[in-house]
């Protein structure tokens, strides 16, 4: 079996980093299994890419599309155009893509038009929100895949209410908690930690990159002001993504807890959640790592895709009004934490399940 398997952007490297693993065990014992890795270059800053094959032992990329940015039809495009040439000249036999980015939806199009099997990975998750672009990126892939690999059982019954046949349904945990589960011993803390005299428990973590919290200039900047305030004596490490610093531009900011610093690699991200008094955040993945560090999390949006983070874990869904956060945020530090567990299967396992699996489809 050939699989090529696809990456454009920084969770999907963390995803795919145990299949591959996967995929490499398997291999000693059937040397009829072979995978080629596609990075679509989605991500093209060093932080969010390269970084990561490198910490995480992932062997660089076959090929690389090289599409960078653009609209989402400009890149969607590009990836397609560029795609659509890899397989011609590197025929496989199924193409497996993760999550829900770009890249996800358009290699999974190119792959089904190709004839070819396509497995997604983390598929059948839903926010309900048609305004997120990962949203019709999910339905979209859903709609044409072969093999489904979930998270959760719900994910499985979102599946099935858009027609999927339950035998190609397959519940087998989390490939991001594998990650995080084989590089728990390797974490690192960045070079800043000193400088910052930072300790455990004593700093919040804090991420923005949504549209609907750092596209208006005016409301990013009430929003830090008011995470600034509202953490007391708290510092808050603020890795800025690209996209919120372009906003930004060279905005003099008054603020006297939060310390802004570049993108993280996974090594120092994981250390700092792990070691974080609290996590305020505007991504899904991150709630699923906190879940399984125990990490307080609470979420800026109105929608989540991974409900059980909710339900089972550490995650509060706050919407994106700071007077929610603080609400919600107060009465965290008058309680405390609340008891939260780890979902099912989310065992670090789930990575060598996928790949029994596709073996025994052949």
């Amino acid at each position: 079996m050939k699989i090529t398997i696809v990456a454009g952007a920084r969770p999907n490297f963390i995803k795919i980093a145990p299949i591959i693993k996967a995929i490499q065990k398997k291999q000693s014992i059937n040397n009829k299994l072979s995978f080629r890795l596609v990075h679509t270059g989605q991500h093209y800053d060093k932080n969010l890419s390269d970084t990561f094959f490198e910490e995480l032992n992932i062997p660089h990329p076959n090929s690389n599309l090289e599409v960078k940015s653009g609209s989402q039809a400009q890149q969607t495009a590009a990836i397609m155009v560029a795609f659509e040439q890899e397989l011609i000249e590197n025929p496989c036999d199924l193409v497996l893509v993760v999550g829900d980015v770009n890249s996800t939806m358009a290699c999974a199009i190119v792959a089904k038009k190709m004839n070819l099997k396509v497995t997604h990975v983390e598929a059948g998750i839903r926010s309900g929100d048609m305004t997120m672009p990962e949203e019709i990126n999910r339905i979209v892939t859903d709609s044409i895949t072969d093999y489904f690999f979930t998270t959760s059982t719900w994910a499985g019954e979102n599946l099935m209410k858009y027609g999927a046949e339950a035998s190609n349904i397959h519940f087998v945990g989390n490939v991001m908690i594998d990650t995080l589960y084989q590089n728990l011993d390797r974490i690192s803390a960045p070079n800043f930690w000193n400088e910052f005299q930072l300790e455990k428990g004593n700093y919040i973590i804090l991420t923005l990159h949504r549209p609907s919290n750092v596209d208006e200039e005016h409301s990013l900047i009430d929003l830090l002001k008011g995470i600034d305030k509202m953490v007391g004596d708290k510092k808050v490490i603020f890795p800025i993504h690209p996209r919120t610093k372009a906003i930004l531009g060279e905005q003099k900011l008054e603020l006297k807890n939060i310390l802004m610093v570049d993108p993280q690699g996974y090594l120092n991200f994981m250390f700092l959640i792990k070691n974080s008094f609290a996590v305020i955040t505007d991504s899904g993945g991150i709630s699923e790592e906190t879940t399984v560090l125990g990490i307080p999390c609470f979420t800026l949006r109105t929608t989540t895709e991974r409900p059980e983070t909710i339900t089972i874990g550490t995650n509060n869904l706050i919407g994106i009004s700071i007077e929610n956060l603080e609400k919600v945020f107060g009465e965290f530090l008058q309680n405390g934490p609340r008891k939260a567990g780890i979902p099912e299967l989310w065992d670090g396992k789930a990575s060598e399940r996928i790949i029994d699996i596709l073996l025994s489809k052949k």
